[in-house]
């Protein structure tokens, strides 16, 4: 059963952060709903153990995320031989560009193409890593971002590796079959390194079914998969993430900069929740798709009702909402910080994924929530 919870003055982050004081807010891409019962209990029955030394990762663990996307999403073929953990996928992509680094040049920076908008740590994973951003626009087509190809076949021929976020944050993409499959074409050609940041892999809308680019790429060992099971069970501050790399020389380049970065060592609470989460809790995780995707057609039928100088894409899929204020000719950032100011509602603004005149919404928050901070969204324009 899917419960709200009022995280107010819990060290929440998302709540309780100096900037969200007296805020509703709807930016940090975490929720606010506790997670699942049996998580709740295998974290319970690790607590009553009473002892937290260091931990191994024990073969359940890859049994749980080899059968979880298999039944659930017909990716076959994950195992410990090809599967490596860390703490987070950001932490995992740096280790990731750290092993092709040493693959290149040394005195050549790695060059990372990637759509944009982008996901703001993508932005600070490369430059943080010392590569060199290759950017390459999505465009607006027919109500929805999409793909501009003669770029990425420009940009592809620029770059070393193709950092693809699948879905894609901030707009909501689920890319589909034919996208990946032709991206995976491009790249194959142009000999591009593939990255795939698969972290909002579970939040996919009615018709948008999520694909795995490992089964696009099956015949392939030149790309990557990061994953977690943290977004979809709201348990990211367990920190256990895992990287699929099915060639075996590179798989042991990136252990080796997982270690040296010192981001492979795991918390055992990550560990017997991520198996909870993948073979006991997906009832619970059905039930909150429904819920975050009522939340969208709320939000997208509130926009067009009561804010019509506002407009939404179409979208695919995630729980954050995309949202295009440049009829209020107010930069983004200006907007967000006065409207935190003065009617107390939190989002993101679009400046810092790379794109002007945008706000993001987190939807996964209960419905009232969401309501209260859209009528206050309304008041503060009108």
């Amino acid at each position: 059963m899917l419960e709200y919870v009022d995280r107010r003055n819990s060290d929440c982050y998302k709540w309780d952060s100096e900037c969200a004081q007296g805020c509703l807010p709807l930016w940090i891409a975490d929720m606010d709903f506790k997670a699942a019962s049996p998580i709740l209990e295998a974290m319970q029955r690790r607590l009553d153990h009473g002892v937290f030394g260091y931990s191994i990762v024990p073969q359940e663990n890859y049994d749980a995320v080899a059968s979880w996307f298999e039944r659930r999403h017909g990716w076959k073929g994950i195992n410990r031989n090809n599967l490596l953990y860390t703490t987070a996928v950001v932490p995992a992509i740096s280790a990731i560009f750290a092993a092709l680094q040493m693959r290149l040049n040394k005195c050549q920076k790695l060059r990372v193409l990637t759509f944009t908008p982008a996901y703001n740590c993508f932005f600070a994973c490369i430059e943080n890593m010392g590569c060199e951003l290759v950017p390459s626009p999505l465009v607006l087509k027919d109500n929805r971002f999409e793909i501009d190809w003669v770029d990425v076949e420009k940009k592809a021929k620029q770059a070393d590796v193709f950092l693809l976020c699948n879905p894609h944050n901030p707009t909501g993409r689920v890319w589909t079959r034919g996208e990946l499959e032709r991206l995976a074409d491009i790249m194959r050609r142009e000999h591009l390194y593939v990255l795939s940041d698969e972290i909002h892999c579970e939040f996919a809308f009615p018709g948008h079914p999520y694909t795995p680019f490992a089964s696009i790429a099956i015949n392939d060992t030149d790309f990557c998969v990061c994953t977690s099971a943290s977004k979809a069970f709201n348990i990211a501050g367990l920190l256990c993430a895992n990287i699929f790399v099915p060639n075996k020389e590179l798989f042991a380049q990136i252990n080796h900069a997982l270690e040296v970065h010192e981001v492979n060592g795991l918390n055992p609470f990550g560990l017997v929740a991520q198996v909870a989460a993948y073979n006991e809790s997906e009832a619970w995780l059905d039930e909150l798709n429904g819920y975050v995707y009522g939340n969208y057609c709320y939000l997208r039928d509130f926009i067009g009702k009561e804010l019509p100088m506002l407009h939404i894409h179409e979208t695919d899929g995630t729980y954050l909402a995309w949202v295009d204020i440049s009829e209020l000719g107010v930069p983004a950032e200006q907007f967000c910080c006065d409207l935190a100011k003065k009617a107390h509602v939190l989002f993101n603004p679009s400046e810092m994924y790379g794109a002007e005149n945008y706000i993001r919404i987190n939807l996964a928050t209960s419905r009232d929530i969401l309501a209260e901070a859209l009528n206050r969204l309304k008041g503060y324009i009108e």
